[in-house]
């Protein structure tokens, strides 16, 4: 893996190189092992937090934590084409706007004993910058090179906070094209229905049962690619204890290899649909 900056990433998804990279600033990661129709991405997959923000944080590190997406990433690693995000969403969230992307309370609580001052923001706000210019740059190709892109965009929920019953996996689809896309949307969720789980875990799939896709980098991509369609897709937290920051690493490799099939498949009945 390589480190490069924005513009040495943008050159080479230009000029369709294949490469491997972590941005100069270590704030997100980029894998492209050749060029096809969709990518995957976990935004929310990391946890790192800049050490000048430490003693100003209210929320713990288990509090962070447990309000990331661990192991989205490792989900989806296998696949050709994965762009994750290293820092915490506490530092700056890349599921909301620049003008939102800096908590000042998260989840009901203050962030920060004190406010931060302007050039702290600043430099979590150039991040978020840099990771949308690499973003734009990777699915204009793909459009440009294939007229058509499906991007899977991962993420993950606490599922013991609800009161009620809530699926294993929930897709949001309040802000895509519907009339078009409706098919392929139930496509993924019936597949996703169909994994077997260990430990006695059960594979539910509803859409807009928990979250309806309203995320920034869904909106994002929306709004500026008309032939790209993003599927966030959330997993409860089966695969860890939420309260116990523990991991279950063979749910999370179930997870994988059940994707490492799947997914593909899905994106490939996409492409011939919709470049038809």
């Amino acid at each position: 893996m390589q480190k490069l900056s924005v513009k040495e990433i943008v050159k080479k998804i230009n000029n369709e190189e294949l490469f491997e990279a972590v941005s100069e600033d270590y704030a997100f990661t980029i894998k492209i092992d050749s060029y096809v129709y969709y990518a995957c991405a976990a935004i929310h997959d990391g946890h790192q937090f800049r050490k000048e923000l430490w003693d100003n944080c209210i929320h713990t590190e288990y509090e962070r934590w447990y309000e990331e997406d661990p192991c989205t990433k490792d989900m989806v690693k296998t696949h050709p084409i994965v762009i994750a995000g290293c820092d915490s969403r506490f530092e700056y969230d890349l599921n909301r706007p620049p003008e939102e992307a800096v908590f000042e309370t998260a989840w009901g609580k203050q962030l920060w004993k004190n406010p931060l001052v302007e050039e702290m923001k600043a430099r979590s706000l150039q991040k978020h910058t840099s990771f949308f210019q690499v973003v734009e740059a990777l699915i204009g190709k793909l459009e440009d090179k294939f007229g058509i892109c499906v991007v899977y965009d991962m993420h993950s929920y606490n599922w013991r906070r609800w009161d009620r019953e809530v699926p294993t996996w929930n897709l949001g689809t309040s802000n895509i094209d519907n009339d078009r896309f409706g098919n392929d949307v139930e496509l993924w969720r019936q597949s996703l229905s169909e994994i077997k789980f260990p430990n006695g875990i059960q594979s539910t799939s509803k859409i807009n049962d928990t979250f309806f896709g309203n995320g920034y980098f869904l909106k994002f991509i929306t709004k500026n690619f008309k032939n790209t369609l993003v599927l966030a897709t959330e997993i409860a937290k089966v695969y860890c204890h939420e309260y116990d920051q523990i991991i279950y690493p063979e749910v999370v490799a179930t997870v994988e290899s059940e994707l490492k099939i799947r997914l593909p498949e899905h994106a490939s009945l996409f492409y011939q649909k919709q470049s038809n």
